[in-house]
């Protein structure tokens, strides 16, 4: 595992990861042969280049807003297969890869908050989990509503 010696390295790490979860969503709109589909994916990727905006701002201001929020996990995706990327991806396939590239990524920033001492750093690593879980929440939400209740 790779030890971090500043914030300002956990902050590079970050931003990579968020460019490329944009790069990861905007291949798929553009492989995606489904509109709806393809619009969905788009905004998943401005979704990840408006958290990476954010994360380069931090970086920039050097000043963080810890909050010690949780956030609801739904723990759908816990409970569904995963799919595999493809052009002809259905709506409810799209959701749950989303989710569960969030749910992973959740994990990573859980999993080095508890390698670093450093409170600072402790405490970044945190909110970027928060933020991964958010996003995690948002298309569980969506999928509770578009496609659990469809079934």
């Amino acid at each position: 595992m790779k030890e971090f010696k500043s914030v300002d390295e956990i902050l590079d790490f970050a931003i990579r990861a968020e460019q490329e979860a944009v790069d990861f969503y905007s291949d798929l709109a553009a492989r995606s042969k489904n509109a709806e589909i393809k619009k969905v994916f788009q905004e998943f990727a401005g979704e990840e280049m408006k958290h990476k905006s954010r994360l380069l701002g931090i970086k920039e201001e050097k000043s963080l807003k810890l909050s010690g929020e949780t956030v609801k996990d739904m723990k759908i995706a816990d409970y569904l297969v995963d799919v595999a990327p493809k052009p002809d991806m259905t709506y409810s396939d799209a959701l749950i890869l989303a989710m569960k590239k969030e749910k992973n990524a959740f994990r990573l920033y859980s999993f080095l908050s508890g390698e670093v001492e450093d409170p600072v750093m402790k405490g970044l690593f945190l909110t970027l989990a928060m933020e991964e879980s958010r996003h995690k929440l948002r298309f569980e939400l969506e999928y509770d509503e578009y496609i659990l209740k469809e079934n």
